[in-house]
C-alpha cells in the first residue's frame, strides 16, 4: 500500500509525466488524429509503467493524481496528445531520427548513404545508451556453440569467431569484420545456432579476461520516464528505441540479404566507434536468455568445451493473422 497522504513522490512524479499531454479539445486543428491516445493506453503502451490491464489504469491513476484529475478530467477521460510529436522543429533536435521514420532510415542505408547519413541524431543516441551501460567484471564466464561434424567435436583452441575476412554478415557485425557471439547459458547457446535433432554440438565456456563495458539494447527501450531525461524527448523516441533493441534482436533467416543488416551494422560500429566493448541483446530463440556480441574477441578466452548429442526437439508454432 502506499499513501499517497504521507509520501507525495508518486504524485510528483506522475503529476509530471502528466504534463506532457493536452487534451484533445485544446490540441491545433491540424493535430494528427493518429497521434491522439487515451491517457490510460499511452501509459500501459508507451511507458509500461503498470503492471495491470489497462481499464484498471485508468482508474489508478486517476486516484495518484486525484487534484490533478478534478482540474483537467478530460486529461483521463478523453484524447490525449504530445504537442512535440508534430513539432518538426522540435523532432529534429530531440528525436532519434530526426523527422524520420524507421522504414525511412532503412532505405536511406540500404539505397542512398550508407556511410555518413544525416537521417539519425547520434548526439541523441548518446543520451540513451548511456542510461543502458553494463559492466562486465574479469572472470565473468558466457558460452558458445557450434555444431560439430564428429561426436569428437571441436577442439578448444578452434571455438572462437571465424578469421577476420571470413565472417558472413550479422545484425551486429559488418561483413568480413569477426565478433564473438556468446549467450548467457548453455540452452540459448543451442536455440541460438538452430541445432537439429541427431546434431553434435560443441559448447564453449569464455571467461572474460577484463573488465568491460556494454550497451544493454535489452532495457533500451524500458527507461523509466523518472529518469533524468526530459519526458518529451524520452516519449518521441520510445518507438524508435523499441524497434532498435527488436531489430538488433531479430533471428536470422534465410531470405535475409546483405543489405538487410546494414540499419543495425552502422548502430553497433558507432557504439563501437564510442569505445563501447559489445551490445548485448535479448534471445528471441530463448526467451529465457540473452546474447552478448563482442566487438573485441581478445577479451574472452575459451577454457573449456563439452560436446552434446542433440536427441529430441520441441517445436512451437504461432499462426500468421491476416
Amino acid at each position: 500500500m502506499y499513501d499517497t497522504e504521507q509520501n507525495d513522490q508518486l504524485v510528483d512524479n506522475f503529476n509530471g509525466l502528466l504534463e506532457i499531454y493536452t487534451p484533445e479539445f485544446q490540441l491545433p486543428d491540424d493535430y494528427p488524429m493518429e497521434k491522439k491516445y487515451f491517457l490510460k493506453d499511452d501509459l500501459h503502451d508507451r511507458w509500461n509503467v503498470f503492471n495491470i490491464e489497462k481499464e484498471k489504469i485508468h482508474s489508478l491513476i486517476k486516484s495518484i493524481c486525484i487534484d490533478k484529475y478534478n482540474e483537467t478530467p478530460e486529461l483521463f477521460d478523453a484524447a490525449v496528445g504530445i504537442l512535440e510529436l508534430n513539432d518538426s522543429d522540435y523532432l529534429k533536435d530531440n528525436s532519434l531520427l530526426k523527422t524520420n521514420d524507421w522504414k525511412s532510415f532503412v532505405d536511406e542505408i540500404k539505397f542512398h548513404n550508407r556511410f555518413h547519413t544525416n537521417f539519425i541524431n547520434i548526439e541523441v543516441l548518446d543520451i540513451f545508451c548511456d542510461y543502458v551501460k553494463v559492466p562486465y567484471k574479469e572472470g565473468e564466464t558466457l558460452y558458445r556453440a557450434r555444431i560439430s561434424e564428429e561426436e569428437e567435436g571441436i577442439p578448444i583452441d578452434e571455438m572462437g569467431p571465424p578469421p577476420m575476412g571470413k565472417a558472413s554478415d550479422g545484425r551486429v557485425n559488418p561483413l568480413g569484420i569477426s565478433y564473438l557471439y556468446l549467450s548467457n547459458d548453455r540452452d540459448t547457446t543451442i536455440h541460438e545456432i538452430r541445432a537439429g535433432t541427431h546434431d553434435y554440438i560443441t559448447i564453449g565456456t569464455f571467461k572474460l579476461n577484463e573488465d568491460i563495458e556494454v550497451i544493454d539494447f535489452i532495457n533500451l527501450d524500458k527507461i523509466s520516464p523518472f529518469s533524468d531525461i526530459g519526458l518529451e524527448q524520452h516519449a518521441i523516441n520510445k518507438k524508435h528505441l523499441r524497434k532498435i533493441s527488436n531489430e538488433i534482436a531479430k533471428p536470422l533467416r534465410r531470405g535475409d540479404g546483405t543489405l538487410d543488416y546494414l540499419p543495425t551494422q552502422y548502430i553497433s560500429d558507432y557504439l563501437k566507434s564510442k569505445g563501447y566493448d559489445g551490445i548485448k541483446y535479448k534471445s528471441t530463440m530463448n526467451p529465457e536468455g540473452f546474447n552478448l556480441a563482442v566487438f573485441n574477441p581478445k577479451l574472452f578466452d575459451c577454457t573449456d568445451v563439452k560436446v552434446f548429442d542433440i536427441k529430441g526437439m520441441t517445436y512451437q508454432k504461432k499462426e500468421i493473422e491476416e
